[in-house]
């Protein structure tokens, strides 16, 4: 079985130009409202076919380690959820759903697409927990189904303390194949970041709202 660390997966991260640092002049402004000097899009990881086998690969060893088959569904956040979790799906032969952020406004105005029944107990696929937020809203939508979310997956975390703070408030669990903490760590190992880049975003580790206008 071929195991990977979490080094690891952050070099396929910055193998494919996934992770983009800008400074204090041209910020990223996450969906949150969180202005940010760095923005990790791995959206891009479906286009490189090596890499996204891994990414599932590691996803489905984790979920096998921690509850061997006993789960019912894997659950994937729209929309770039959606294809790792039809992977890691696939890889355990599990059947799969997904959540959308609302419910439709449309068709039959779901909010959840695929089968499912009360009761199933489900482990969820993200592509990235950044402030904890989207990911609880999608288990809010499945419990508010009658289903049991045992864990939340995904690729990359940011490590912030006030994300990790919102998901023990929920009694959530949550585990990722890489972290902020590690990403940094590659860089300066690197050197790919300038001196005033690596104080930006230790600034920014610590605080995530640091350079977020009130």
């Amino acid at each position: 079985m071929d195991i990977k660390s979490g080094k690891d997966y952050a070099e396929m991260l910055l193998s494919i130009g996934a992770v983009s640092i800008r400074g204090e002049d041209a910020l990223f402004t996450w969906a949150s409202g969180i202005k940010s000097p760095i923005y990790c899009d791995n959206r891009l990881v479906i286009g490189y076919p090596d890499i996204r086998k891994s990414i599932a690969r590691g996803i489905a060893q984790k979920m096998t380690a921690d509850f061997g088959a006993d789960f019912d569904l894997v659950a994937a956040t729209a929309t770039a959820g959606i294809p790792h979790g039809a992977w890691v799906s696939d890889i355990l032969e599990k059947p799969m759903v997904y959540v959308r952020s609302s419910q439709k406004e449309h068709g039959k105005g779901n909010q959840i697409e695929g089968p499912y029944k009360a009761g199933q107990r489900v482990l969820l696929v993200e592509d990235l927990l950044s402030t904890g937020g989207s990911s609880l809203k999608c288990v809010e939508a499945l419990e508010a189904e009658g289903l049991e979310v045992l864990k939340i997956y995904g690729i990359f975390n940011y490590g912030f303390e006030s994300m990790k703070l919102r998901l023990a408030e929920r009694n959530m669990p949550y585990e990722t194949l890489t972290d902020y903490p590690t990403l940094l760590e590659l860089l300066r190992d690197q050197g790919k970041l300038t001196r005033e880049e690596a104080e930006r975003l230790a600034l920014f580790s610590d605080n995530p709202r640091i350079f977020t206008e009130d």
